[in-house]
């Protein structure tokens, strides 16, 4: 019996581990209560008396030993398993979904960066407004439509307070504080007071400009469009002027772009005209200029705005206005790419 114990003490020396499956069955082998070490402690009844306190003494051993082993082995798996864990285990589960930049936010970066370089920055001011900054600044007369219940949201307990319908309340806030040159663009949501269907919202998203200098003409403007559809439409991108009206500009236009689906042949997106429209524009009015304490004589200026929606439509053909509102998922993620 001593020389089967001595064998298994060198055995036990030798073992190893690659899995936890493994690590089991060496357990039971060797120390369950039909394993080897249980069988040499039944068989040591029949060990001659004159051996028994040797023999004892080293079952004892091999039954220390292999427990020791058996713990040292779990220890050192267990150890292996945490230094390969590279997880953190307070992280969401994987897979972990990726967002996605949203249309409007795309264009809207897009629109701005344009303007950036032609040295534009960016001046923002407060959605709820008043009347002055919204019309009466802007040389909207008290008649005018765009001041009826029907496309302004006012303040229930103060009708001179209202939900800007355009940022154009922006330029008049930067003119009353600051002289020429200025060169600002104003991006924001605007609200108006529309029924919601495919084609219109009650509220939307804008992007205007502002240039006040000395000496600024249309041709400064034209050419500011140019290069506008160009960098947003690519390089062959042509536009038209046509003449328009707004309040606050004088002369005023509007701009057609060459349609971006055909090229201009004509087709059903622009109605087999070949030009769409995308953007309103004008010089400033002299009355906008004196309103917001700009010498109207000295200084001349140009202004021009564009919903964003509009522009998101012509990159990406998006037929339903609702959809940029909706947090589709399924739609969102069509645009992890696009920027």
């Amino acid at each position: 019996m001593l020389d089967k114990i001595h064998s298994l003490l060198s055995e036990i020396d030798r073992l190893s581990v690659s899995n936890a499956d493994e690590l089991e069955a060496l357990r039971i082998k060797y120390l369950s209560k039909k394993g080897i070490v249980s069988a040499l402690m039944d068989d040591f009844r029949n060990v001659a008396p004159g051996q028994k306190r040797e023999v004892g003494m080293k079952l004892n051993e091999l039954k220390q030993k292999a427990q020791e082993k058996i713990q040292s082995l779990k220890e050192m798996f267990d150890g292996n398993k945490e230094k390969n864990l590279d997880i953190d285990l307070t992280r969401t589960a994987y897979p972990v979904s990726l967002g996605a930049r949203h249309p409007i936010s795309i264009v809207k970066e897009e629109i701005c960066d344009i303007f950036k370089r032609l040295g534009f920055s960016i001046a923002e001011g407060p959605e709820v407004e008043d009347d002055w900054h919204v019309f009466s600044s802007l040389n909207f007369a008290e008649d005018h439509p765009a001041r009826d219940m029907q496309d302004t949201f006012f303040i229930e307990s103060n009708p001179d307070i209202v939900l800007r319908t355009h940022t154009s309340s922006v330029q008049t806030r930067v003119m009353e504080k600051t002289q020429p040159p200025i060169r600002i663009i104003c991006p924001g949501r605007v609200y108006r007071n529309e029924a919601i269907s495919y084609r219109a919202h009650c509220f939307f998203h804008q992007v205007e400009a502002l240039y006040v200098d000395k000496d600024v003409s249309f041709a400064d403007l034209k050419q500011a469009l140019l290069f506008f559809a160009k960098e947003m439409f690519g390089n062959e991108t042509k536009i038209r002027l046509r003449p328009s009206y707004f309040p606050f500009t004088e002369p005023s236009a509007e701009m057609d772009i060459s349609c971006n689906l055909c090229g201009g042949e004509g087709c059903p997106f622009c109605k087999y005209t070949g030009w769409v429209e995308i953007l309103g524009c004008g010089m400033v009015d002299p009355n906008v200029l004196d309103n917001c304490g700009i010498d109207s004589k000295s200084y001349t200026g140009y202004a021009l705005g564009m919903g964003i929606e509009r522009i998101t439509n012509l990159k990406y053909q998006v037929k339903d206005l609702r959809m940029f509102s909706e947090n589709d998922v399924s739609f969102l993620k069509q645009f992890q790419s696009a920027h």
